[in-house]
């Protein structure tokens, strides 16, 4: 078979689409490390209450503890919301995977994913995490069919060593 495996779809970035990239791609930590700096920020800002230094930078401080602890505890909707307002949301994607990668073409954001750049793929429920020399991209499963998706698998680096 000397054909060119070449597979093209369109998808929306929507609030689902950016949720299930969020729920497959974030580890969430729920335990008292993630509100260390929260819990800092509010003891210094006690601390420097009771000195009576600045009453008016101890509520600051106090305020950006407050703050710190809402942003480990809704970090979800804020990243949502952060990604919804972004120019790129709500505008079609065209994603192409093809013998040399995995291309995104938008209005907003082109970029392609070169499968020699491409050091890990991991396969989650509903899509792929797949590490490359520039970060980290989530593709997600529902907008490939079958043969796509064995396409990606038979794409994944084997491990040396």
């Amino acid at each position: 078979m000397n054909e060119q495996y070449s597979y093209t779809t369109q998808y929306t970035l929507d609030k689902s689409h950016f949720s299930e990239c969020y729920d497959e791609s974030v580890v969430v930590d729920t335990s008292i490390r993630a509100y260390r700096k929260a819990i800092i920020f509010t003891i210094v800002g006690t601390a420097l209450m009771l000195t009576n230094i600045n009453g008016y930078a101890s509520w600051f401080i106090i305020a950006l503890g407050a703050l710190e602890a809402l942003n480990v505890y809704f970090r979800k909707p804020w990243w949502l919301m952060r990604q919804m307002m972004s120019k790129a949301a709500n505008n079609e994607v065209t994603l192409t995977i093809d013998e040399s990668g995995i291309t995104n073409d938008s209005f907003y954001v082109q970029g392609t994913i070169l499968w020699q750049d491409i050091s890990s793929i991991t396969s989650t429920e509903r899509g792929f995490l797949i590490k490359h020399s520039k970060g980290t991209s989530y593709l997600s499963k529902r907008s490939l069919d079958e043969q796509a998706t064995q396409f990606v698998l038979a794409k994944t680096p084997e491990k040396n060593s």
